[in-house]
C-alpha cells in the first residue's frame, strides 16, 4: 500500500506554483519551500529567492502543498 499512496492522494497539478506565481515550467526554488515549510500558518512569508510572488500568506493547504513537494524532491 506505501508504494501507491500517490495514486490515491488527490494531486492538482500546478497548483502550488499558481499560489506562488512562478510558471509550472519553472522549478520551484528548495529555499522557497522550505522558508515556508517553517513559517506559522496565518503568517507572511517573503519570498527569498527572485522568482514569483516576493510576499506570501502562508496558509495549511499552502503548507501542506510545500512539505509534499520537498518530499517528493527527494525521490
Amino acid at each position: 500500500m506505501a508504494k501507491k499512496f500517490i495514486k490515491k492522494a488527490a494531486l492538482k497539478k500546478g497548483a502550488l506554483s499558481r499560489q506562488l506565481g512562478i510558471p509550472e515550467k519553472d522549478n520551484i526554488p528548495s529555499t522557497l519551500l522550505e522558508k515556508i515549510r517553517k513559517t506559522e500558518i496565518g503568517k507572511i512569508c517573503k519570498n527569498p529567492t527572485k522568482s514569483g510572488r516576493q510576499e506570501i500568506k502562508v496558509t495549511k493547504k499552502l503548507k501542506n502543498r510545500a512539505v509534499l513537494a520537498l518530499t517528493m524532491k527527494r525521490f
